[in-house]
């Protein structure tokens, strides 16, 4: 029998990610706090899975396992998306990367995030 290679979990900083989101490729940027977390304010673009909710809302959000998907929480004392890292790379998911500044560096950089009831991003 064969051992399970699992894919490693890289990281991606605030350049890359911003570069990735100016200029659309296929992605998924998930952000895996809790869903009034991700309603308050939430990267452009980022879909909501809560950590503790990656197995069941994963297969059906990211139906594509080879499709890039960069997980994000608040900031680098958050263990949330490095738990939703390593769940998906155990579940398959081949291309996962970890924004580990989080939403915290995102908004002290002065990019846009969107807030609920807004429809785009807001400064």
């Amino acid at each position: 029998m064969k051992p399970i290679v699992l894919g490693l979990v890289t990281e991606i900083d605030r350049d890359e990610l911003k570069q990735k989101l100016d200029h659309p490729k296929k992605l998924v940027l998930v952000e895996t706090l809790a869903e009034d977390e991700s309603r308050k304010a939430h990267l452009p673009g980022a879909i909501n899975v809560p950590a503790n909710k990656i197995r069941s809302q994963a297969p059906e959000q990211m139906p594509n396992k080879d499709v890039e998907v960069i997980v994000y929480c608040v900031s680098p004392v958050c263990n949330a998306s490095d738990r939703a890292a390593n769940e998906l790379n155990a579940m398959g998911y081949s291309n996962v990367r970890r924004y580990v500044g989080g939403k915290k560096d995102w908004i002290e950089a002065g990019l846009p995030v969107v807030r609920e009831g807004e429809q785009k991003a807001a400064a």
